[in-house]
């Protein structure tokens, strides 16, 4: 039987800090694929908590219109950053793509500074409550010291040193900012529907039932969505508690089982796509000697 704990004995013998690059691919490409992409999506979802965020989202018509492509093209962008490093060509033009996408907007850098601690803390906080192990203190710091840099080279301002303190601006921001509002529920209600959809019939059906589990009271609040039936919860626990039994002792097969595609609006991918044509229509254009993809991506 495969030594479940191998990779994480490695990891730790690294640095957080001076490795962080290679820690975070590791860790969410092998070590935790499935949860890691669940943990995303709730970030996404949380962001809509927030007014000045939903409203920008629900003011570009881009969940209303174009939720999948907006999902594919997050997806896709972080990938790359995490597959090749932000400062490799590849990553370098996933960064310009999502500085583009930005640009036309007028974002508070606090809300950037949010967005940001988002994709370092609800994965971790997923990992930690329905993954088949917790993190270690060497992945989380290593997700902390990946996004700073991240952050940094989309110029946020103001980006903490310290992991402890980025979560304790991350959970005070959502005390002060979480408030319901109308866009807060459409653009919520937009990201549900797309979770949703990647199940047929009536899985669908149960898979929307059981979505709001993943939200804590404050985040459904915030979104106007109702408090999930008990027997939703239940579902809920007693799937992702198998799936975390299931993931410990056989991950191979559980990563045939569950992969889902990465990107489902962009035809053949992963296999020659430019990053230049990913992100909102405004920003993509033509990029000539743009590298095409390699046929590995990160698993959903």
């Amino acid at each position: 039987m495969r030594d479940r704990y191998a990779t994480l004995r490695q990891l730790q013998t690294l640095d957080p800090k001076t490795d962080h690059e290679r820690i975070h691919r590791r860790s969410s490409d092998s070590e935790f694929p499935w949860d890691y992409g669940r943990g995303l999506e709730v970030a996404i979802w949380r962001t809509c908590c927030v007014p000045s965020i939903s409203q920008v989202l629900d003011g570009s018509g881009e969940f209303a219109l174009h939720a999948q492509k907006r999902y594919d093209d997050t997806r896709i962008l972080l990938g790359e950053l995490v597959r090749g490093g932000y400062d490799s060509e590849r990553g370098r033009q996933a960064l310009r793509q999502i500085n583009q996408a930005h640009r036309r907007f007028t974002i508070a850098n606090d809300d950037m500074l949010y967005v940001l601690s988002t994709f370092i803390y609800e994965p971790i906080r997923w990992i930690d409550r329905w993954a088949w192990r917790r993190t270690s203190e060497t992945e989380r710091l290593a997700a902390f010291y990946f996004y700073v840099e991240v952050g940094r080279r989309m110029n946020i301002r103001d980006l903490p040193t310290d992991y402890d303190a980025f979560e304790r601006f991350n959970r005070d921001y959502e005390r002060t900012h979480f408030r319901q509002v109308p866009s807060n529920h459409r653009v919520g209600t937009q990201i549900m529907k797309l979770y949703s959809s990647w199940y047929p019939r009536p899985v669908s059906d149960l898979v929307a039932a059981t979505l709001p589990c993943r939200l804590d009271e404050e985040a459904r609040h915030a979104l106007s969505v109702a408090r999930p039936p008990r027997w939703a919860q239940a579902l809920n626990v007693l799937g992702l508690r198998g799936h975390a039994r299931a993931e410990r002792m056989a991950p191979a097969l559980m990563a045939r089982l569950m992969t889902r595609p990465t990107a489902r609006t962009y035809p053949g991918y992963p296999h020659g796509y430019r990053i230049s044509d990913i992100g909102p229509r405004h920003v993509t254009r033509p990029a000539a000697g743009t590298p095409a993809a390699p046929a590995e991506s990160l698993r959903d």
